[in-house]
């Protein structure tokens, strides 16, 4: 009977540990956790940076024309002025006194101009009468006519003297402000090779341009009437809105950088804005303010086969029949692609061709292949591992979609 015990219990034993060993070693279904996002309509941009200096529309150089002591100053800076207003006074008395001599000259010539006039006439009428020779009538008929050129030239150069002492009072030549003086009463200017200038007068402050230097890598996407909006550091949280208006075709070449010098156009109404201050700009060289949009990681989404065992797995055809939506996409200014995305139905995993358009590196535009609502798969984690997590989402150093109903584009 002991021998008998002994060996029940042996086959006890021995069922015990089959049943452990089958249970402990029977493999588990694995429970896959998925992220999946749903594609909603939004805005989408794709925009080139630089940096750039504010300046006003249009600047005016006033110079003088003559040289001396500047008398007075009449305008300052900040000063408004208006078109034909007085700015400053250069000291006239040494151009008067040219004038007086001008008008002195004049005077003598127009003087002997009626001498020889008589004389002129007196001589014709003895000529004619045979009293006097050929030769002096010629001599009389000379001096009449030096006397005429006489008093045209002296004519001609009081007109200059009397427009050189004009110059001496500098007018303002349009309405603005007066952004520059660089000149002070009692200061003495020389305008004998180049004329200095005294005053920079901005016409229109209220209406601003950046002239932005973009690479010439990026130069290409850069067109007239695309948006702008850009940021200056005096007012870090505002940000400002302008359109491109001209791309200058004259390069610039700094430390083999090559710059393309683009003219943008600002509205400056409320005077926020001054010259001279640097902006840090974005040109939206390409916009979609009703996109379908997926997050850009869903493209590279490929699950895997060990994982799926609980779902149902629909693999994409090779190729897809869209050759009339892919030829009206192919019109549009982005440039379309084709790529594979999965959208998860209940226990389904579908695996879709689609044709994408701007790619901003977060989100990408769908131009064909998916609906709005599709529940679109961007990664797969094991739920039995805990402390798995999707890398891709928890990154801080990743963008993430903004997953709001409506979203703003930048203000035309």
């Amino acid at each position: 009977m002991k021998k008998k015990t002994i060996i029940w219990i042996l086959i006890a034993v021995t069922i015990v540990a089959a049943v452990v060993i089958y249970f402990v070693t029977k493999e588990k279904k694995v429970a896959v956790i998925f992220s999946t996002v749903k594609t909603e309509n939004g805005y989408i941009t794709k925009s080139v940076t630089a940096t750039g200096t504010l300046q006003p529309l249009d600047t005016v150089s006033v110079g003088a024309q003559v040289s001396g002591l500047v008398k007075t100053i009449y305008a300052d800076f900040n000063s408004v002025v208006k078109k034909g207003q007085l700015l400053a006074q250069i000291e006239p008395s040494i151009i008067k006194a040219q004038t007086q001599e001008s008008k002195a000259t004049l005077a003598n010539a127009k003087s002997n101009l009626d001498y020889q006039q008589v004389n002129f006439e007196r001589q014709k009428k003895l000529f004619n009468l045979g009293a006097i020779s050929q030769a002096d009538y010629q001599l009389a008929t000379n001096q009449y006519e030096s006397a005429k050129a006489a008093v045209d030239n002296a004519t001609a150069q009081l007109k200059i003297t009397l427009q050189t002492l004009s110059y001496t009072n500098i007018y303002s030549p349009v309405n603005g402000v007066v952004l520059n003086r660089n000149v002070s009463a009692g200061q003495t200017i020389a305008s004998s090779f180049s004329a200095p200038t005294l005053f920079v007068i901005a016409k229109d402050l209220t209406k601003m341009q950046v002239r932005a230097n973009v690479d010439e890598a990026d130069i290409g996407g850069v067109l007239a009437g695309q948006n702008v909006s850009f940021t200056v550091d005096a007012f870090p949280d505002d940000i400002f809105r302008g359109t491109v208006q001209e791309i200058l075709l004259h390069a610039t070449i700094s430390s083999s950088v090559v710059t393309y010098t683009t003219l943008i156009n600002v509205n400056n109404q409320n005077l926020k804005l001054k010259p001279g201050m640097t902006a840090s700009i974005n040109i939206y060289s390409e916009e979609d303010s009703n996109a379908l949009l997926i997050p850009s990681r869903a493209l590279t989404f490929k699950p895997d086969s060990a994982l799926l065992s609980n779902y149902t797995i629909i693999k994409a055809e090779k190729k897809i029949d869209t050759k009339d939506t892919f030829v009206k996409a192919t019109d549009e200014k982005d440039v379309t692609r084709q790529s594979y995305v999965w959208v998860k139905t209940g226990d389904t995993l579908t695996q879709k061709l689609i044709i994408t358009g701007l790619n901003d590196d977060t989100n990408v535009k769908v131009i064909n292949g998916l609906s709005p609502q599709d529940e679109v798969v961007t990664s797969a984690v094991s739920g039995n591992d805990q402390s798995s997590t999707d890398v891709t989402q928890k990154s801080p150093f990743m963008p993430t979609m903004n997953r709001k109903k409506t979203t703003t584009a930048p203000k035309k």
